[in-house]
């Protein structure tokens, strides 16, 4: 079945169903994985300058069959990068690295240091046609309101951490009831807690004869949500995109939202000494 689509608030449709390449490193293997990921059906790609692997992105992209204009590409501006000036040339340089004329999304990859000014650039370049549409990642309710209020457009997009274990549900509600979509990262928590193992999911995926796997991304789409699974494996790539063929019904999710323990899986992005250790080096590169 067609993977379905959901429309932004600037207009633009996205695929509700996508691609991750996060922690893919190696570049050889970053290609494969995306190549075979566009041959077997996915046109959403996300990537970021974090991950590192823009440019196998771009080269898979370039070697694949599938023509530019029917990929949705998603990237990220780091922190390292916000500010107006910084963030201008880093647009250009993912562009480069790329080898495309435009990214569908970029996002600010979190809520710390100047996004104003960041923000800014990432105006400019829509109206110069570099980019599509604008979002954000990791950002609370609180942070995007501000970030709406201090600019002239509006993000289409919020990418942050959903999956059973951590569900988001009034974070999620308060997107999409302001018109801004959620899409999820870490749909399968990397596994972590024995979520593939996990006796409810299990149950759940056998009435329909479908994996846990696919339980978790039939839940984040009958949410509304987009996912971006990742996987370097064909065959697992072919099985996440095969969950548009089954219904889970209100029980099921109920069900699953009994799982929710309300805590990130990864770290707490309020934590003030989180923050330093995880982005301030980034920060202190702005000043220097």
């Amino acid at each position: 079945m067609a993977v379905p689509e959901i429309k932004l608030n600037d207009g633009n449709t996205i695929p509700q169903m996508g691609f991750g390449v996060f922690q893919i490193s190696d570049h050889n293997q970053a290609v494969q994985a995306v190549k075979d990921a566009l041959s077997v059906g996915y046109r959403l790609i996300d990537t970021a300058e974090a991950y590192n692997n823009q440019a196998a992105v771009g080269q898979a992209i370039k070697e694949s069959n599938v023509n530019r204009d029917d990929i949705f590409l998603t990237t990220k501006l780091w922190v390292s990068n916000f500010s107006y000036e910084k963030a201008k040339k880093a647009i250009d340089q993912d562009l480069a690295e790329l080898g495309t004329d435009y990214i569908d999304l970029m996002l600010l990859h979190q809520a710390y240091g100047d996004i104003a000014g960041a923000w800014r650039a990432m105006e400019e370049a829509q109206q110069e046609g570099k980019i599509r549409s604008l979002g954000v990642s990791n950002f609370w309710p609180d942070q995007l309101k501000n970030l709406e209020l201090m600019s002239n457009v509006k993000p289409v997009l919020n990418q942050i951490e959903v999956n059973p274990w951590y569900q988001r549900d009034s974070e999620t509600k308060w997107n999409q009831k302001d018109n801004i979509a959620v899409e999820a990262w870490a749909p399968f928590a990397e596994g972590k807690n024995g979520i593939f193992n996990n006796e409810v999911l299990k149950a759940i995926g056998e009435k329909y004869g479908k994996t846990t796997g696919q339980v978790i991304l039939r839940w984040l789409i009958q949410r509304g949500i987009i996912v971006i699974p990742k996987s370097v494996h064909v065959e697992r790539q072919k099985e996440n995109l095969d969950v548009f063929d089954f219904e889970l019904s209100d029980d099921d999710m109920k069900k699953i939202s009994e799982l929710d323990t309300n805590t990130s899986q990864f770290f707490d992005h309020h934590d003030p000494m989180v923050i330093e250790q995880i982005f301030g080096s980034s920060l202190r590169q702005l000043r220097n």
